[in-house]
């Protein structure tokens, strides 16, 4: 039976604070749900909506979680530790940025928080469990980044090594995510070492085909890239467990491309928009995952450098809803509409 697409959902990261509606999962719920969002996607950083070490180790919680969200007429989608994830590696160059997303208690010591965000990203596949939860987001961190570029010459080595170090880093939180049946939907992204095809499947490699590696897809860092994103689904459709539905646009001209030449979000060539002012096409985006049988959450993922955040929310709910497609059960020229036996086959072939 085909399946068609959950949502609209939207992520509450870039939306949570210290004033009302935001700083609280009852309030922020009820206020996604006044917009038409059916679905959250849950910061599990932010202490303010969600308390993750508990949600690990207590099911009454959770229960008391999924209690909120359907009192104001939403579903958790997923737990996303973008923020713990992308700490698991981190090169020593970034060791003074990434400190702040750590606790205090465990910054200037990069062992210790290493160990505080792996710590972190297990207890999300627990908590997934206890919420009834199939999947989870995340970043893969990076060692290698800052070797993007291959000038000066990178030692032979240099890159497989990080990524068998970033295997040993994930493999035993995958096992974690394995014995609670949930996947890990990585997001692809510029400053994770997987930050494409290639290197998601140098990743899946280093850890030994790992199931439960997976993909969150987001788009808008494919188009900052000029990556082909629709050729993307058709690559990697299995390995595709959640959707940030996110928009974004590339207008390079004789002063910088790709790079962007260190501007401001403001001035760069690549930028993200909210969604409908980019230059995704997510008519092809959602036909392909409709194709392909996606039958997750399209969540919104809003980051623009020009409008209001509360109204690209506003503007996001519909724009998803209206992209859905729902799914068929057969194709309007599928005449024979049901099962055609052996002899009718051979009837109509002469034989």
């Amino acid at each position: 039976m085909p399946s068609t697409m959950k949502g609209p959902a939207i992520f509450l990261a870039q939306f949570a604070g210290d004033t009302a509606p935001f700083n609280s999962l009852p309030a922020i719920a009820k206020w996604a749900a006044g917009l038409g969002y059916k679905g959250i996607q849950i910061p599990t950083w932010d202490g303010r909506l969600f308390d993750l070490e508990k949600a690990a180790k207590s099911k009454a919680y959770c229960d008391e979680v999924k209690g909120i969200c359907k009192d104001a007429g939403v579903e958790i989608t997923e737990l996303s530790t973008h923020l713990q994830g992308q700490l698991v590696a981190v090169h020593p160059a970034y060791d003074s940025a990434f400190d702040a997303f750590a606790p205090a208690a465990v910054h200037n010591n990069p062992k210790a928080r290493q160990k505080w965000a792996v710590e972190q990203v297990k207890s999300a596949a627990k908590a997934s469990r206890n919420l009834g939860l199939d999947v989870s987001v995340s970043f893969s961190g990076a060692l290698a980044f800052p070797y993007l570029y291959p000038w000066p010459q990178r030692p032979a080595g240099l890159i497989e090594e990080a990524f068998a170090e970033l295997g040993r880093r994930w493999k035993p939180i995958l096992d974690v995510y394995d014995e609670n049946g949930v996947d890990i939907g990585y997001e692809i992204h510029p400053g994770e070492d997987v930050f494409d095809g290639a290197t998601f499947e140098m990743f899946v490699d280093a850890v030994g085909g790992h199931k439960r590696a997976n993909i969150n897809y987001d788009p808008s860092h494919f188009l900052l890239q000029q990556l082909d994103y629709l050729a993307f689904i058709d690559i990697y459709h299995e390995r595709i467990k959640a959707f940030h539905v996110k928009d974004a646009e590339f207008n390079p001209d004789g002063r910088q491309g790709v790079y962007s030449g260190y501007q401001s979000w403001v001035n760069r060539a690549g930028r993200f928009r909210s969604l409908g002012d980019g230059q995704v096409d997510f008519g092809g985006i959602f036909s392909k995952l409709a194709q392909y049988d996606y039958d997750s959450w399209a969540v919104l993922e809003w980051e623009c450098c020009l409008k209001h955040p509360e109204d690209g929310a506003a503007e996001g709910a519909p724009f998803i809803a209206n992209h859905i497609i729902r799914v068929t059960e057969k194709a309007f020229d599928d005449f024979a509409g049901g099962k055609t036996d052996k002899k009718q086959i051979k009837a109509m072939l002469g034989i």
